[in-house]
């Protein structure tokens, strides 16, 4: 157990979610994370929302339910009220795994040099089931020359959390332009200062289901908007020209015939770092397996 429990503020955006809502906030609140502050942005919804909220309001940090200009908007109030040393959201169909809030507040607790982490791949489906998907250990391991090269696209939001000091040292806000890939410009931003760390950890998990989903839905038009912001990045310093290079290794990197030497070159030449495990008998550590 920690001496002192880090402030966590984790927001919710949510607008006509009721069918999920619920479990959402439930797999928050029901942890007992001492020193959680939760805030729940509402955009005004017409179906039960709010009654769901309004069961949980004592144990809410703060709520509102009134028209917003959209998931970007309300996310940007809702951290505009927050308090918390370590920092994510979550959206109100997606659900966090059992003690989640302990395991983040243990890894910042005692890794002072980590500030930006996510957790293992993990989903839903419809009914609340879990489930992961067998990928390669290069599909969950990330770095900025991953990103500005387009492969992978999607760093799992759900799962990510980070100190504040990095929010403020990127700009400490969430881009309310965007319509979809707000949350791509802030892991942008975040990569000009600091190594975003995988763990073997289960934090949180995104649900699919049906009806109307963004993510899913709007997925090529989320790409382009990923793209230029991405072309943004590529204008700075030799960025573009390191690129280059990485396609280039990358390409040569295909007739190494042993998978571990062919892995290891892409690893160091992309900058990802090590995944972050825990080990009972010697706690966190930093693994390349």
């Amino acid at each position: 157990m920690l001496e002192k429990y880090p402030k966590i503020t984790i927001v919710t955006p949510s607008f006509n979610q009721g069918a999920y809502l619920e479990d959402t906030i439930i797999s928050i609140l029901s942890q007992g994370y001492p020193n959680l502050e939760y805030i729940i942005i509402d955009g005004g919804s017409a179906d039960n929302s709010v009654d769901i909220i309004k069961r949980y309001e004592q144990q809410l940090t703060y709520w509102v339910s009134e028209k917003d200009n959209g998931l970007y908007h309300a996310l940007q109030r809702g951290f505009e009220r927050s308090t918390g040393d370590i920092m994510g959201w979550i959206n109100s169909d997606d659900m966090h795994h059992r003690k989640s809030l302990f395991t983040i507040a243990g890894i910042f607790d005692a890794l002072s040099s980590v500030n930006w982490i996510m957790g293992k791949n993990t989903f839903y489906d419809e009914v609340g089931r879990m489930f992961v998907y067998d990928t390669d250990l290069f599909n969950e391991r990330w770095s900025k020359w991953k990103m500005y090269d387009l492969d992978g696209k999607y760093i799992q939001q759900e799962s990510v959390f980070w100190r504040r000091s990095l929010w403020d040292k990127s700009g400490g806000y969430i881009d309310t332009s965007l319509s979809l890939a707000g949350d791509a410009d802030l892991w942008l931003r975040f990569f000009r200062h600091e190594k975003l760390y995988s763990t073997t950890f289960l934090l949180s998990g995104f649900r699919f289901r049906n009806g109307n989903q963004k993510s899913k839905d709007q997925r090529k038009e989320y790409e382009e908007e990923l793209s230029l912001l991405v072309q943004r990045e590529l204008r700075s310093g030799n960025t573009r020209v390191y690129l280059i290079f990485v396609r280039f290794i990358r390409y040569v990197a295909k007739l190494i015939p042993i998978r571990k030497l062919r892995n290891k070159l892409i690893f160091k030449v992309m900058g990802i770092t090590p995944k972050l495990a825990y080990d009972p008998g010697r706690g966190y550590i930093f693994t390349k397996k």
